[in-house]
């Protein structure tokens, strides 16, 4: 199998992170050789808080209050991960990048750079509704502070505004294979229609 390319896009809840970590169990029982780059932007960012920069300091209050992140910083975090970590060998797993349009467009450039076919792009799909019920199940189990009522409701509002364009970008981009994966199953539900579509049966 050839390194390829995973991008996990939907609204918060919809369930990215564990069909992230199913397909890299799969790729890992498909393909033993090979490891998996897993570039997770939410975690990255909230391992960067703990950091005591002006930066950092600023990262943190737009995290707690449900604010996506400037395009800038979404960059420098997977293009640093990527820059130092990525040896060639591994799939890359993205999980919850791009977020901005602009982002979508700069993620772009490094599959060409990399000499990597065109990536993967899984959106899961899923209503409003039923992400707020999965955020509210996670915020009492996890205490993640912007997984909060006005929290989720701010992000409600910037996947409408800036997450919902790119993906639509993505809808029709002939230099991605986009997969639209009914999220409003269960988890064992949605992972096998990814396997199916992805060919890894």
């Amino acid at each position: 199998m050839k390194p390829q390319s995973f991008i996990f896009m939907g609204r918060y809840g919809s369930g990215k992170g564990t069909q992230s970590a199913l397909l890299i169990e799969l790729l890992k029982k498909k393909d033993p050789s090979r490891t998996s780059l897993y570039i997770q932007t939410g975690q990255e960012f909230r391992q960067y808080t703990k950091e005591t920069s002006y930066t950092a300091f600023l990262t943190k209050k737009m995290i707690e209050d449900g604010n996506l992140m400037p395009e800038f910083m979404c960059v420098y975090l997977w293009g640093r991960l990527i820059a130092e970590r990525y040896t060639g060998l591994e799939y890359l797993i993205f999980d919850g990048t791009p977020r901005k349009l602009m982002e979508a467009h700069l993620l772009e450039t490094i599959f060409p750079f990399y000499g990597l076919e065109n990536p993967w792009v899984i959106y899961l799909n899923i209503k409003h509704e039923e992400a707020s019920n999965r955020l509210a199940i996670r915020a009492r189990s996890s205490g993640r502070p912007d997984d909060g009522k006005d929290q989720v409701e701010i992000r409600h509002k910037a996947y409408e505004s800036d997450i919902l364009p790119s993906i639509e970008y993505y809808r029709t981009n002939p230099n991605v294979r986009f997969l639209d994966i009914d999220g409003d199953r269960s988890i064992e539900a949605i992972h096998a229609d990814i396997v199916k579509k992805l060919g890894l049966v």
